[in-house]
């Protein structure tokens, strides 16, 4: 039977794996991710935050730039982190990019009382997005409204989206819990009791309500609401893995701010080693065809001790 997780016992999480495993990636430096690329697989590193969030920008740049009638295609965008998205509208609007036949799908939204959040939500995803890109891009410049699939409850409309345009890179982040947007790591019941589900099971997973792993409940707490756990919903729609795989390209971006040190080296990895595990999800990228790591150099930091 695997080891009971350290953080939160019913749950499953990379605490769970073989202590070795984690003891080779507590080893792991700098040079060694970018060692990690295979075929399939590339570690991109960037010396500077300033390049490091252009270089996120652009990837909104080249995705909508090959958006036309015939092609239909766009992105697929992450809260967390965010700094790239005014960088994204100043890009729009300088090169006066028309994005009339571009889209965008965000990752995941808030659920409360079984329905996604509001709009004026203060910590939704769809809020943020607007915020900080859509309502800073030029009103002649901007992707019809219909363009824009953010994931919701009720999530047939969400899921038919990814059959009528290409997607093709699927941007996020990395958090505490090793997830893309929220795919966590199941809880400890049902069939799940012993071991976590497999690899495959994991994968055949759509856009779905999710129950979140209480790690992940606390780092949204500390990244975005000042640590007030209480203000953070348990609940979210998140895209899943079924739509993930219909993405051209998955490209992750670590630096520094939401998964620690550990984290990062850990899932870069298991994909480099092909050791998919669905208690640390961002595992499961080993068997995509095209997945990129993102690394600020100075947000890798190390897991030696240094006591503060």
């Amino acid at each position: 039977m695997r080891s009971r997780s350290i953080l939160a016992p019913e749950w499953w999480d990379f605490t769970t794996l073989d202590r070795e495993l984690l003891d080779d990636a507590a080893r792991v430096t700098p040079e060694d991710l970018l060692g990690f690329s295979r075929e399939g697989f590339e570690v991109r590193m960037y010396d500077t935050l300033e390049d490091f969030y252009l270089a996120e920008a652009l990837e909104y740049i080249t995705a909508w730039k090959q958006a036309t009638a015939d092609n239909p295609c766009g992105i697929c965008g992450p809260i967390g982190p965010t700094e790239q998205l005014p960088l994204v509208a100043r890009l729009v609007n300088e090169l006066e990019i028309d994005l009339k036949h571009a889209h965008f799908w965000g990752m995941d939204e808030w659920v409360i009382d079984g329905k996604e959040v509001p709009f004026e939500f203060p910590l939704g995803f769809a809020k943020a997005d607007h915020d900080m890109l859509f309502d800073k891009i030029k009103p002649e410049l901007r992707m019809p409204t219909e363009n824009i699939h953010f994931p919701k409850v009720d999530a047939a409309e969400y899921i038919a989206s990814w059959d009528q345009a290409r997607c093709l890179v699927m941007q996020g982040g990395q958090g505490d819990a090793k997830h893309w947007a929220f795919n966590d790591p199941f809880p400890r019941t049902g069939d799940y009791v012993d071991a976590p589900p497999t690899p495959e099971e994991y994968r055949q997973l759509g856009t779905r309500v999710v129950d979140l792993h209480p790690v992940t409940v606390m780092q949204n707490a500390r990244t975005s609401g000042g640590g007030v756990v209480t203000e953070v919903p348990l609940s979210a729609v998140t895209v899943g893995p079924k739509e993930t795989w219909k993405s051209e390209c998955v490209s992750i971006w670590q630096a520094g701010a939401h998964d620690n040190p550990f984290g990062q080296r850990l899932t870069a990895l298991m994909i480099a080693k092909k050791i998919p595990d669905s208690a640390v999800p961002m595992s499961l990228l080993a068997d995509h065809p095209n997945v990129r790591f993102n690394y600020f150099r100075g947000g890798l930091g190390t897991c030696t001790v240094q006591m503060h």
